[in-house]
């Protein structure tokens, strides 16, 4: 497991039915590609996050695979449309296997 990885994210607490809404994601993570060295001529590991996802009441709004040649600490931003009240589920999941998660609900009214 990476050290110090934090997800985070910004989700409207409130909208219309209907209505897109800019949803705003990053994780810390140092996003290690596995081609450098380290001071001793070792290659440091690869250690990536390697996929996103993101539901919607159970629904996939978003999925995404990342390659090494994202930087450190990815960010996304995208829109999304919401029919009703719910819970974004955001996931990301790691090369050593670890899985990170946030919910963020939103109220339609």
């Amino acid at each position: 497991m990476a050290d110090n990885v934090k997800p985070r994210v910004k989700v409207p607490s409130k909208a219309s039915a209907g209505d897109e809404i800019t949803i705003k994601t990053l994780i810390s993570h140092p996003m290690e590609s596995g081609q450098r060295k380290d001071k001793e001529g070792n290659v440091i590991p690869r250690s990536i996050i390697n996929r996103f996802t993101c539901d919607f009441n159970g629904e996939n709004v978003v999925d995404v695979t990342l390659e090494p040649a994202i930087s450190t600490n990815p960010y996304f931003e995208f829109m999304a449309k919401v029919p009703e009240s719910g819970e974004f589920k955001f996931t990301w999941y790691d090369d050593d296997g670890s899985v990170y998660e946030d919910a963020k609900s939103i109220t339609v009214g």
